[in-house]
């Protein structure tokens, strides 16, 4: 465990507001392969990218033995922190989600609040909390701190009104906070002013989404985010680019 315990620590103490740190979202071992050797120090897998990887949909279209089995051919694959996205947790008990990634090979989580076995909706606030301070239990009972990555849908899935939605997820992700997590991710494309809302209200790192090839690594740095990860982005941008080469051979 002492390997894991340092890469766990490693990973947290990359992150810095504003001075991210930036995680590339991988799928596979080839694609964490590129990233590290393109010089990235941790990484990101991604649900959604791993589940098209396998021709599965994204919103837990795989389970979580599925996710672990490519979790185990990346950590084989490089040797640098990875995090897991686990959607909402596949149904599965906190325990299980933290001893299954740990035995994996991986030393931090995205959890997110829409439970997509129960229809998608929405955990409450205190719900979702509840549910970050079981993992949190779960990694404080094992040798290695589990970085915990908080995420709530509320901008993506654009729930409530608008006017108020940046209030409600400061207040949902101060919940999850004081839960455990280490890092909060209000998951969406923001406006600079709320992205500065985000980072100076939050009182914990965090995470911005960033488009792999439209983003630009210097515009996060001012608004006082800690971390970059790119969803699907990447994966997608590679699809943009082999269809390009290949549309030559038709």
């Amino acid at each position: 465990m002492t390997t894991l315990s340092s890469k766990a620590t490693t990973l947290l103490e990359l992150h810095q507001p504003g001075n991210p740190v930036i995680l590339p979202t991988v799928w596979d071992a080839w694609s964490a392969n590129l990233a590290v050797s393109a010089g990235f120090t941790a990484l990101t897998v991604g649900s959604h990218p791993v589940s098209d990887s396998i021709g599965k949909p994204d919103n837990e279209g795989i389970t979580f033995d599925e996710l672990l089995a490519r979790i185990v051919q990346i950590t084989s694959a490089v040797d640098v922190p990875i995090s897991v996205d686990i959607e909402s947790g596949y149904g599965e008990d906190p325990k299980r989600l933290i001893d299954g990634l740990i035995e994996a090979g991986a030393v931090g989580l995205n959890i997110e609040d829409t439970v997509h076995g129960e229809g998608g909706r929405l955990r409450e606030a205190q719900e979702h909390a509840d549910f970050v301070g079981a993992l949190r239990a779960a990694s404080d009972a094992t040798d290695v701190h589990v970085v915990i990555n908080a995420r709530t849908d509320l901008f993506v899935k654009q729930i409530g009104d608008e006017n108020d939605r940046v209030d409600r997820a400061i207040d949902r992700l101060k919940l999850a906070a004081t839960a455990g997590a280490d890092v909060l991710y209000p998951v969406g494309f923001h406006s600079d002013a709320d992205q500065k809302r985000l980072t100076s209200e939050l009182p914990k790192p965090v995470n911005a989404i960033g488009h792999a090839k439209n983003s630009e690594k210097a515009s996060f740095g001012p608004l006082g985010v800690a971390r970059v990860s790119f969803g699907p982005t990447w994966q997608m941008v590679l699809g943009e680019y082999a269809n390009d080469v290949l549309g030559r051979w038709k």
